[in-house]
């Protein structure tokens, strides 16, 4: 029998139950699921009571495994292949992929629901179309991504949500340049691959901005040139002051305040870009001056879903990265726990400065 996290109803707490699996479909991939990372995001599903999603909900989107079962016109995948799950993929259909942009896909391909609660047989609604804290998962074949099995589960997991998204927001969603300047707020997970992003892309300078020391320490250890202990310092003007008073090409809010894109914002240079890659709460406002914080300097203002990666593509190179020595995925597994353990290790998500807590099934 399959188990999984499942968040029932909007007042009740997560719980580890029994679980059924109907076959995958004709471009279906079923995955044993070996790791499982603890991401914000799946947090978020229950501080916001569900996000809109539709209940009982199958938490977990951030997992890695092996494909167990393929549908009848699978070709990408075999049974045996170790696989990082995408939470996104490009559609090749809608208007940005048929231009050829598809890290801008507004629809991502997805797979039918395929699990159930054994108790009474009620379909789930697996948490961005994953599902991955179980220990099976039925996904689109284009999310079943190959990797190298040289690489540790519980670190290829990272590539498929946490890592992606902050590296990804500074390789392909912003694109960095090399030899610009950058900050970023927030050093949890996210914000430390936009670190290491920025390190790949060739930045020349990188303040970190954090209220924490522990978390500031990792961005040092990462790549981080610069560390702003935000607790004791207006983060904006010592970004300003490191810079010569210029700024930054690019500033990264990794966290989901909206505080945070209003620092980023005032960090930049003229004509730099603020991009938002932490997850908002519903209803959040930003408090800038458009004069004087947009218009005048002519700041761009972006968003980054996931990184907007092309998982396809971007996950074997991330991972190539990893067994190169070129980013570093094992100092963001700080820990590891069952399945088990999820329900309550959940809600303390960066804890003491952890980077990563990683369920091992």
């Amino acid at each position: 029998m399959t188990r999984g996290v499942v968040y029932a109803e909007p007042d009740a707490d997560p719980a580890v139950e029994e679980l059924t699996v109907d076959p995958p479909g004709p471009r279906e991939v079923l995955v044993r699921v070996l790791a499982c990372g603890l991401c914000h995001s799946d947090l978020h599903v229950v501080e916001t009571k569900g996000r809109g999603d539709r209940f009982p909900i199958l938490l977990g989107h951030e997992g890695a495994g092996v494909v167990e079962e393929v549908g009848s016109a699978v070709t990408s995948v075999a049974s045996g292949d170790r696989v990082v799950i995408a939470w996104r993929a490009p559609c090749g259909d809608c208007p940005h992929c048929r231009r050829g942009d598809p890290r801008r896909c507004s629809s991502q391909l997805r797979a039918k629901r395929r699990l159930h609660r054994a108790a009474d047989g009620a379909l789930l609604t697996p948490v961005l179309r994953c599902g991955t804290f179980a220990d099976q998962a039925v996904v689109h074949e284009a999310c079943a991504v190959k990797v190298p099995e040289e690489l540790p589960v519980e670190q290829a997991a990272l590539l498929a949500c946490g890592f992606s998204t902050g590296a990804g927001a500074a390789l392909w969603a912003a694109p960095v340049q090399e030899g610009s300047r950058v900050a970023v707020i927030g050093c949890g997970g996210v914000g430390l691959a936009v670190v290491q992003g920025a390190l790949l892309r060739g930045a020349e300078r990188i303040v970190a901005v954090d209220v924490a020391p522990e978390k500031l320490e990792h961005a040092q250890a990462l790549g981080a040139t610069d560390v702003v202990d935000a607790s004791s310092a207006d983060p904006v003007e010592a970004v300003r002051e490191l810079t010569g008073g210029r700024g930054v090409e690019h500033a990264f809010s990794a966290i989901g305040a909206a505080s945070g894109l209003a620092q980023a914002i005032r960090m930049c240079t003229y004509a730099g870009t603020a991009t938002l890659v932490g997850l908002p709460f519903p209803g959040a406002k930003l408090d800038v001056d458009l004069v004087a914080d947009v218009f005048d300097p002519k700041v761009t203002v972006a968003v980054t879903h996931g990184g907007d990666t092309i998982p396809q593509e971007d996950f074997p190179f991330l991972a190539q990265a990893a067994l190169d020595g070129r980013i570093d995925l094992a100092r963001f597994v700080t820990s590891t726990i069952s399945l088990d353990e999820v329900p309550e290790r959940l809600p303390r998500i960066g804890e003491r400065g952890e980077i990563r807590t990683v369920a091992v099934l």
